[in-house]
């Protein structure tokens, strides 16, 4: 898996609420509330002709460590699955990052956010399984909500290193409606800039959305293709476990025996 292809993958595998971010691209600005916990099971690949790549399976951890702020890890099983064998599968890139909100949603104002996010290079590059260098992801986050609806957005800047890769940056905007208390649908769309010297710029669409089985289980999943520039489609499906029964991290500090 080359870094275009494994940046892209985890281009969507950051965090969420319940009500957004995964199975999309395109993230939101709202944090995980402080002293949650929410875990992900989940895979998400890509498909162009003669190729699979993508992760799976693959854990994520989203804490809400402090009042508008969330600590994030990824820790993905890569594969690439090319027609020529032999296919290859192990370890992939981690990804950390931390999500802090600095405006909060009102009936006028949008709640903005910032979500910078760190690959590090621990899949093995010889194998396909990784970028094979740090990579930086700075994206600021928009939305705004209004009864059953919501829309969220905004634009981030990648560091690319390597050999024949460029810098490049990623616009996204998404649409999603609740369907009553279990089903909640959306559709986005995105364009990514050039990520290397050889492949051009390119723009594609998802649509996808989840199922709450309860307050604490949820199902998520999506599919999409682009519509210019490489040729290729993409999926994602995954279970979310969201839970409260964990504290701030102010009250770890204040619970810790005294000398």
């Amino acid at each position: 898996m080359n870094s275009k292809v494994f940046t892209l993958l985890l281009l969507g595998l950051t965090s969420l609420e319940v009500d957004a971010g995964p199975p999309f691209r395109t993230d939101d600005p709202q944090p995980v509330d402080l002293g949650h916990l929410e875990l992900y099971l989940f895979s998400a690949g890509q498909h162009v002709p003669g190729t699979s790549t993508g992760v799976g399976p693959a854990v994520e951890f989203n804490y809400g460590v402090l009042a508008d702020t969330q600590v994030h890890l990824v820790i993905p099983y890569a594969y690439d699955r090319s027609a020529n064998p032999p296919s290859q599968g192990g370890l992939g890139d981690l990804e950390v990052g931390l999500k802090f909100r600095f405006v909060k949603e009102t009936d006028t104002l949008p709640q903005i956010g910032l979500f910078p996010l760190v690959e590090i290079p621990t899949g093995d590059a010889d194998k396909g399984l990784g970028a094979g260098y740090t990579q930086v992801y700075l994206p600021v986050w928009i939305q705004k909500s209004w009864g059953p609806w919501a829309t969220y957005g905004g634009y981030g800047w990648w560091r690319n290193p390597g050999l024949g890769n460029r810098n490049w940056t990623y616009a996204g905007w998404l649409l999603q409606r609740d369907l009553g208390e279990h089903l909640t649908l959306g559709i986005e769309a995105f364009h990514n800039s050039a990520m290397t010297l050889d492949t051009q710029p390119s723009n594609g669409f998802n649509a996808g959305g989840q199922v709450n089985l309860s307050e604490k289980h949820h199902l998520l999943f999506s599919v999409g293709r682009n519509v210019s520039g490489e040729r290729q489609t993409f999926f994602y499906v995954g279970y979310q476990l969201t839970t409260g029964t964990f504290g701030s991290l102010g009250d770890w500090f204040r619970s810790r025996p005294r000398s």
